[in-house]
């Protein structure tokens, strides 16, 4: 049976990057970003080193090469990278495998953290490093808005039962995609899509938004990275 076309829920400008990756693989990618990012005015202030969550930080942040950058992940490590942050080391993808990175690495007696995120985010991260000694600066880097309604041809697929599965980043993208989907009138054509979530975490928040309706299944990568989400998708029919 085909897969159907592949709903994209990132926001952008991750989002088309991760349809580019679909449809190098054979897929037919459909954009619905859940999420409208919006960077906000950033000063650094005087830090041991940089904390970044999510490659949105990364991008909205300025830049200082001499200060020290530790990312939640590859991606992220990356794109503090390219926009020419000089010494960046990457954790294992998680926020608390960040915060275990940064409590190997740096010390609590020295000048606080600085934690670039975005608006409502990484809460649980800022206790956790404070937890073990750090004082932490805690900024927002930018704002991530609920999306107003799904694209008319997003809509028109998805009635037309042509979308077999969609891709979930984050627990709040999944939950504000299905938010869309219910204001939409469509949350029972879940039974037909399958979820695949680049974590367990990612897809327990998926299963318990569209309840009391069901997703055909779900499922998680098993690294959260997004070469491990789209690895889950397979070979086209």
């Amino acid at each position: 049976m085909s897969r159907g076309a592949i709903l994209i829920t990132r926001p952008e400008p991750g989002g088309a990057e991760t349809a580019a990756r679909v449809a190098a693989l054979g897929f037919e990618p459909l954009l619905a970003p859940a999420l409208v990012l919006t960077p906000r005015p950033f000063v650094i202030p005087d830090a041991q080193a940089l904390l970044l969550t999510s490659r949105a930080a990364a991008r909205s942040v300025p830049v200082n090469p001499a200060l020290p950058v530790f990312a939640v992940g590859e991606a992220t490590a990356a794109e503090a990278r390219g926009r020419g942050f000089a010494h960046v080391t990457a954790a294992a993808g998680t926020a608390a495998e960040l915060a275990r990175l940064a409590a190997a690495r740096l010390d609590p007696a020295g000048l606080p953290l600085l934690l670039a995120v975005g608006q409502g985010y990484a809460l649980d991260l800022a206790r956790d490093l404070r937890g073990h000694g750090f004082r932490v600066i805690r900024r927002i880097a930018y704002a991530a808005e609920p999306a107003g309604s799904l694209p008319p041809e997003v809509v028109a697929a998805w009635s037309a039962g042509r979308i077999g599965t969609m891709l979930f980043h984050s627990p709040r993208s999944a939950l504000c995609a299905i938010n869309l989907i219910r204001a939409a009138g469509l949350a029972a054509g879940a039974r037909r899509v399958e979820v695949l979530a680049i974590s367990r975490r990612v897809g327990e928040a998926a299963a318990a938004a569209i309840s009391p309706e069901q997703w055909r299944s779900v499922r998680h990568a098993p690294r959260p990275d997004e070469e491990a989400l789209l690895g889950l998708l397979g070979r086209p029919d």
